[in-house]
């Protein structure tokens, strides 16, 4: 247990000042997820073929497409930007120095394994299982890289910052595609947040002490299900022009893992676990979006589509031959009728950091860190 508390003053020292973007107070961010935080992996594992390895993906910041499922930049590469260390690369890209961190996500991943769902009769049209345990498993592979011996690991990760998603959007949207109902989407809940729950205490195991655990975005706002599962009783609708019932999914699973993340730290004292929020922002943006700069006129309209009443068609999506992007993505939420833009993610990345939409915020001050290790001796 003196080791634990050891590793811990060690992290303090990183925090030396108050909150800021050159005193880089972590050594390395190691990035799991799906494609809101894929940075390229899910074009390198399909060889090719995929829309997001075409323009006008990656127009805004890069000028190229990345393999990012936006016009730009994630909120993991704010996150890196802000904490002074360069953007994460890509656990399948090639000829990449790791050791300032690695990306995991890959577009379409789940939490429950791809045989779990197959199993239970729901397709995800995925090749290969890219689930928060097949992610886990590249980590444990990665590792001899970057640290040689137990101890050397622990401390290297202690000094790292671990996002753990977001993952369980990916599992409920193949669910229902399966034709389930919402209420049987809700009873695999408690095993994605469990999958989730014992990804983070794997981490733990390995040294991790910072690990933010993001929550999922209102579905029901998101321009792909809308189109999929629109209605024409108004009454399913809310005042954003949102699907209520699919919102719910959102808001449940999150409120799940809200508790989830307390019990955590609860148990884990010598930690510290982040509850990061998709779903308030996406909601506020929709109820008042020149306050954050989207100015288009129909806040549930993407940037980048074919057409429809959202401008998506799954016929012709973004990256596809023909369809073409706005002119301005900034003034945009949604890029592509299933991701947001890179205007929006930066918001967020701000709320992560700062306290707006995370509980509690990245960069919690010198002095919250100074009692914690207090009450950690006091304790132990």
């Amino acid at each position: 247990m003196k080791l634990l508390v050891l590793r811990f003053l060690l992290l303090i020292s990183c925090f030396s000042h108050s909150y800021d973007t050159k005193d880089q107070p972590y050594n390395a961010i190691f990035s799991f997820g799906n494609s809101y935080a894929d940075t390229g992996n899910f074009v390198t594992l399909e060889n090719g073929a995929t829309p997001y390895e075409h323009l006008p993906y990656g127009m805004t910041y890069f000028g190229e497409p990345t393999g990012r499922a936006s016009d730009g930049r994630l909120v993991i590469d704010f996150i890196a930007q802000a904490l002074g260390l360069p953007l994460i690369p890509p656990y399948f890209s090639h000829g990449q120095n790791f050791s300032r961190g690695a990306n995991f996500a890959v577009i379409g991943a789940t939490a429950l394994s791809l045989d779990y769902l197959k199993q239970r009769g729901i397709p995800t049209l995925l090749p290969v299982d890219t689930s928060i345990n097949t992610q886990l498993g590249w980590f444990d592979q990665l590792k001899p890289l970057l640290c040689d011996t137990t101890e050397s690991c622990q401390d290297f990760f202690s000094r790292s910052l671990f996002i753990l998603g977001e993952f369980g959007g990916n599992d409920y949207a193949f669910i229902l595609s399966a034709g389930k109902s919402i209420s049987e989407v809700k009873s695999y809940m408690p095993v994605v947040i469990d999958t989730i729950r014992q990804a983070a205490e794997s981490l733990l195991k390995q040294g991790a002490l910072h690990i933010i655990i993001p929550g999922i975005l209102p579905s029901g706002c998101v321009p792909i299900r809308l189109t999929t599962y629109a209605s024409k009783n108004k009454s399913d609708y809310d005042s954003l022009g949102c699907l209520k019932e699919y919102n719910t999914l959102g808001f449940h699973h999150n409120m799940m893992l809200k508790e989830t993340v307390a019990q955590l730290q609860s148990t884990y004292p010598l930690a510290k676990f982040i509850y990061a929020d998709y779903y308030e922002p996406v909601i506020q943006f929709l109820q008042n979006p020149n306050k954050f700069g989207f100015t288009v006129k129909e806040p549930l309209r993407i940037c980048c589509g074919g057409g429809g009443p959202y401008n998506y068609n799954s016929s012709a999506t973004c990256g596809q031959p023909g369809v073409s992007a706005c002119s301005n993505p900034s003034t945009y939420i949604n890029w592509d009728g299933i991701h947001l833009t890179e205007a929006a993610y930066k918001i967020i990345a701000t709320g992560w950091l700062n306290g707006r939409y995370a509980h509690p915020p990245i960069s919690f001050s010198v002095q919250e860190i100074l009692n914690y290790s207090e009450n950690i001796v006091t304790h132990w």
